[in-house]
């Protein structure tokens, strides 16, 4: 394994373990950057619908699976489900999980290198990520992607996008939140864009922008209310060609995969 996937190994490691969650104060100097995922319910329930609406009856796999949220919930949706990463405690986490909320059967879980799948072509008919890509050499995941997607098969991505300068600027500022691979490969539209040659067809939806901002307010009575104002804001500002981009996070489907490119 290489320093930069050595690197990403035992920072989730870290991540992931018991030891973390119960040191209190080292668990909030490393996951302070959770507050922000407050205000991404929109983005995380049309991931989610997505995925349950596609899954039953199909292989899955979660793709740099973490404690394996989305192997979880699609077996609980009748799917058959791969969990994949790099780090070892999230893996065993996982299957920890799975256990517990009765899909052992369902699911299975592998340390295993994203760049290089063990699995042969045409295993999956759905690959899922949410917040991988940037953690991986893009050009790498997505030829993986695609060779182990059946041909009518479909990858779903979630990923905080790179353009907006206040979001770049904060993961600079907390360098101890991120790997160094990570703070420089954001995903931007040029990525996104190179998917083409791996994927025939691309729908993306993009979310949060103004909505950011209801996080200062997130334990306050009038939390709900106002993110969901500035939700509706969103709805118009980002469909909008020249500020989508600045939004904090995509949701693409990527089909028809590419077996020649």
């Amino acid at each position: 394994m290489g320093d930069r996937k050595l690197e990403e190994s035992q920072f989730h490691d870290m991540l992931r373990s018991a030891e973390l969650r119960q040191d209190p104060e080292r668990f909030r100097l490393y996951t302070a950057n959770r507050k922000f995922y407050s205000v991404n319910r929109k983005s995380r329930k049309f991931f989610d619908d997505w995925l349950i609406r596609s899954c039953a009856g199909r292989r899955v796999l979660d793709y740099g699976c973490g404690d394996g949220r989305y192997a979880i919930l699609t077996a609980q949706h009748g799917a058959q489900a791969v969990g994949v990463d790099v780090s070892p405690v999230s893996v065993e986490n996982a299957r920890t999980e799975a256990a517990r909320q009765g899909v052992a059967d369902r699911t299975a879980f592998h340390v295993m290198d994203a760049e290089a799948l063990e699995f042969d072509d045409d295993s999956f008919d759905i690959v899922c990520e949410a917040g991988v890509l940037h953690h991986v050499d893009l050009g790498r995941a997505m030829a993986e992607i695609a060779r182990v997607l059946t041909p009518s098969g479909q990858a779903i991505c979630a990923e905080a996008l790179g353009h907006n300068p206040l979001f770049q600027a904060y993961r600079r500022l907390t360098p101890h939140l991120r790997t160094r691979w990570e703070v420089e490969h954001i995903v931007r539209r040029r990525d996104v864009l190179d998917s083409a040659r791996r994927f025939r067809r691309i729908e993306m939806r993009f979310f949060h922008l103004v909505s950011l901002a209801a996080v200062l307010l997130r334990n306050t009575p009038v939390f709900d209310p106002l993110l969901s104002a500035l939700e509706r804001v969103d709805d118009v500002l980002l469909r909008l060609p020249g500020l989508r981009w600045y939004a904090w996070q995509a949701v693409y489907i990527l089909s028809e995969p590419n077996k020649t490119a």
